[in-house]
């Protein structure tokens, strides 16, 4: 085993994980700091890095053409900045009393220790795979690094059979499921939940099921999976339930990822009730003065909330980067929490939410008022006018927003970004009908659906009495 040192005088950053959240704070060090100053030497274990994660199910579905088109930045591209990126290396043990990490070749196995000045710990998160009888069979996927999704398309191209089950129906499971309809796959959802989109109330997650279901997708909600069912040759067939099978030429797991913190937990730093990396709002690992960490592996503050969440997105984590980048550099920044938005589509159903849903808002003691309202995405009269559902939370007395999901076609996604901003300023749902949007027929009623959840809420509080 070897270790490595000679660093000259100079302080050494180490960065483990090379996707958004390691790579951004490299190269924001870098930006701060010179290569006389600061030596980088990062870790990934992958064959990629600074790739979008969320993009793959579109190019499964050939919305994206080329697998490329998903890399922000190549190996290459990081090491002509001054950072030394090793690649097929993974981070196997941090010693913190020695200020170092042991790494692994993948390919060769050859291992050895690198020191560091200031560690930044940039994991990730690990999908969900469930313990049970055929999980492994060939022909089951798990989609979350392009080598998934690689290997997910070679399976398409090359199976016989047009039958596929999606396990699971969160961001992931409804997106993969709209991936396999555009590729031909007659497509099973299996969903342990009530309705699918457990991010959603289940009465917006009805929604999003009856849509769903006429894109010809079958929905098997409220029904756990207890075997994969494989052939002669090891190849998965069916998906069981307890009382049920269904035929399936190819799986794919879509059941939710997990923060990837075991090399924390075992270094003894301090963990979350999720699970995740405990931080300050410099990103720096609450209680160790020279470890950040950020991305998936990290929970969150939510604003709304006051509590800490899970919340694994590409937004977040390249933010965090940034953060962490700027403050191992020498200068200041702050990543003060999040709102829990978030936004995703089925074919051309288009789902987001942001804030607290009515279970959130209940487990942490607010009382609240929920309203929805039935719009539509431009003037009633203008041509290409979609329906929208909109379902707005309020907190009883004070008014203010809690949160608000959207269920709708073209135009209803991205205004949820309202709310988000609403939710950052502390706005009541009063001050909120006050809010000078833009408005033209083709792109708003006069009352934008919004503005329109925003007074009936308004209403009901006042009711309800302030």
């Amino acid at each position: 085993m070897s270790v490595s040192g000679g660093r000259g005088g100079r302080e050494r950053l180490v960065v483990i994980g090379g996707d958004a959240a390691g790579m951004s704070a490299a190269s924001q060090a870098r930006r701060m700091r010179g290569p006389d100053e600061l030596e980088i030497v990062a870790f990934e274990r992958g064959h990629f890095t600074s790739f979008s994660a969320c993009g793959i199910p579109y190019w499964v579905g050939g919305d994206v053409a080329e697998r490329d088109h998903l890399i922000a930045r190549t190996p290459e591209e990081h090491r002509a900045r001054d950072i030394d990126l090793r690649m097929r290396t993974e981070v196997t043990e941090i010693d913190l009393a020695g200020g170092r990490v042991r790494a692994r070749d993948v390919d060769s196995g050859e291992e050895s220790w690198t020191s560091y000045d200031k560690l930044v710990i940039a994991t990730g998160s690990r999908p969900v795979r469930p313990d049970m009888p055929g999980v492994d069979a060939t022909g089951v996927h798990g989609v979350q690094t392009l080598d998934d999704g690689q290997a997910l398309l070679d399976t398409l191209t090359c199976t016989h059979g047009r039958r596929a089950v999606v396990v699971g129906a969160g961001y992931i499971g409804v997106e993969m499921a709209e991936a396999l309809i555009k590729r031909g796959f007659e497509v099973t959802v299996v969903n342990r939940g009530k309705e699918p989109m457990s991010t959603l109330d289940p009465d917006m997650g009805r929604l999003v099921h009856r849509a769903m279901e006429g894109l010809g997708i079958t929905m098997v909600d409220d029904t756990e999976v207890t075997k994969l069912l494989t052939d002669g040759e090891g190849r998965v067939r069916a998906v069981a339930t307890e009382d049920a099978e269904f035929p399936a030429d190819i799986v794919v797991l879509g059941i939710g990822v997990r923060p990837g913190t075991g090399l924390a937990r075992a270094a003894g730093l301090p963990l979350g009730v999720h699970g995740g990396l405990l931080t300050d709002l410099a990103m720096r690992v609450r209680g160790h003065e020279n470890v950040w960490a950020g991305g998936d592996c990290v929970e969150v503050l939510n604003l709304v909330s006051g509590q800490e969440q899970y919340v694994p997105l590409g937004t977040h984590a390249n933010k965090h980067g940034q953060v962490i980048g700027t403050n191992v550099g020498g200068g200041y920044a702050t990543f003060p929490g999040v709102v829990g938005t978030a936004v995703s589509k089925v074919c051309d159903l288009e789902i987001a939410r942001t804030g607290l849903r009515e279970k959130d808002a209940h487990r942490v003691g607010l009382q609240y008022e929920t309203v929805t309202i039935e719009s539509t995405s431009r003037a009633g009269y203008y041509p290409g006018a979609s329906p929208m559902t909109v379902k707005m939370l309020a907190e009883r007395r004070t008014g203010r927003l809690l949160g608000m999901q959207i269920v709708g076609r073209e135009g209803a996604g991205k205004r949820v970004d309202i709310a988000a901003v609403a939710l950052t300023a502390g706005l009541t749902v009063e001050q909120m009908t006050s809010l000078d949007l833009g408005y033209a027929p083709p792109f708003s009623p006069v009352w934008d659906p919004v503005l329109v959840a925003a007074r009936k809420a308004t209403a009901k509080v006042r009711a309800g009495g302030w």
